[in-house]
């Protein structure tokens, strides 16, 4: 573990791949900036598609006074599991990992139960944020391979804890790994990247215009919109269920002292996530509204299925603390409630798209401290009910 304090030991804990990181991509063929199918450099033995035996889920006991959450169930038992989010089937789980002793996160998939698991990125290089695309045929990631297949370095954390923004690119594959497609392509940092119930648009962050700020694009890459235009980071977003709004993070500083430093670490291709507040657009990036004003790191925002609640994780009931908990709020800011209260880190939420699951990351009953592992749970809308 990093010898940080606070919030930065949770996130540094946690984010095996942090959600970010330009560093300049080489230019691609246009046939490749086209779509056309890109090949890894390297793969190990073992590539995509291929299972690995993983143990079976395990029931264990929410807190007491997680009052929303039933027959809550381990899906996975080493290192650093994060962001998975359900297929739109709710039958399957696409996620990063870094197995223990491993040096780079990559994408797998699994079944809800904790069954099937498998690798389905080239092996190659940093992946993240995976998503699957609604129509089942195609996933979504981002991946720092076609940079350099080898796994990029650690950033210096002399200075506090920092998210390198490593040279990834957005590609889309197969379910089963093959036939990796560039969408995003060029120097610098595309990310974060998940797609409308409808799948006729993807949402993602980029710093291709000097700054963190959001973008869409259609599902094959066209037709590209910036959404945000104020200095400072912005990502981790999210559709609502209908698709006419956006959910996301994000860190403006507040002054000039902070906008300087803000600029001299993105000049260097690093971030400082240790504030970050919530925030909701319309899919145009019109109206916007800020949701949360508490000086913590709020992150990992989506919707619930009604398109009327947010969950999210926030270390808000002491900012220094790596004490991350779920939170449910509204659209407008209001009726703020507490969902998980386990002393450690919860973060990373999905609803199922019924809303009668609640997938979510936990360092709760890890093998070794600091580990994270996938969660899968029943949600109870209204306590002493049927799930």
């Amino acid at each position: 573990m990093l010898r940080v304090t606070g919030a930065a030991i949770a996130l540094a804990t946690l984010f095996a791949a942090p959600s970010f990181a330009p560093g300049g991509s080489p230019a691609f063929p246009a046939s490749a900036a086209e779509g056309a199918s890109l090949a890894p450099r390297a793969a190990p033995p073992g590539g995509p598609g291929t299972a690995s035996d993983t143990a079976p889920q395990v029931a264990v006991a929410p807190e007491p006074d997680e009052i929303h959450l039933r027959n809550l169930h381990m899906l996975t038992f080493e290192g650093q599991n994060a962001e998975a989010y359900f297929s739109s089937d709710d039958r399957r789980l696409i996620f990063q990992a870094t197995p223990r002793g491993a040096g780079c996160d990559q994408i797998y998939i699994m079944d809800t139960d904790g069954s099937g698991r498998h690798r389905v990125s080239t092996g190659s290089g940093r992946t993240t944020c995976a998503y699957f695309y609604p129509d089942g045929s195609r996933i979504l990631y981002a991946t720092t391979h076609l940079d350099d297949p080898e796994c990029p370095p650690t950033p210096d954390y002399s200075q506090g804890y920092v998210w390198p923004l490593y040279a990834y690119d957005i590609v889309t594959a197969n379910p089963d790994g093959s036939d990796v497609r560039l969408l995003t392509g060029g120097p610098g940092y595309d990310a974060e990247a998940t797609i409308s119930e409808d799948g006729s648009r993807i949402v993602f962050t980029s710093v291709r215009d000097g700054d963190l700020e959001i973008y869409t694009m259609d599902a094959d890459g066209g037709n590209v919109r910036r959404l945000t235009h104020e200095p400072g980071y912005d990502g981790g977003a999210f559709f609502s269920p209908d698709g006419s709004k956006i959910v996301y993070r994000g860190y403006h500083p507040p002054d000039s002292t902070g906008l300087a430093d803000y600029r001299a670490l993105l000049a260097r291709g690093l971030v400082r996530p240790s504030v970050m507040e919530l925030f909701v657009v319309n899919a145009d990036g019109s109206d916007r509204r800020q949701i949360t004003r508490n000086g913590a790191a709020n992150f990992a925002p989506y919707f619930h299925p009604d398109g009327k609640r947010i969950i999210f994780a926030s270390n808000m009931r002491d900012p220094t603390s790596r004490d991350f908990d779920l939170y449910l709020i509204g659209v407008d800011g209001t009726g703020l409630e507490r969902v998980t209260t386990h002393p450690e880190f919860d973060g990373f939420p999905m609803f199922s798209r019924d809303g009668r699951q609640l997938v979510f990351e936990s360092n709760r009953h890890g093998r070794r401290p600091g580990e994270t592992n996938v969660f899968v749970a029943d949600w109870v809308e209204s306590p002493g009910s049927d799930p």
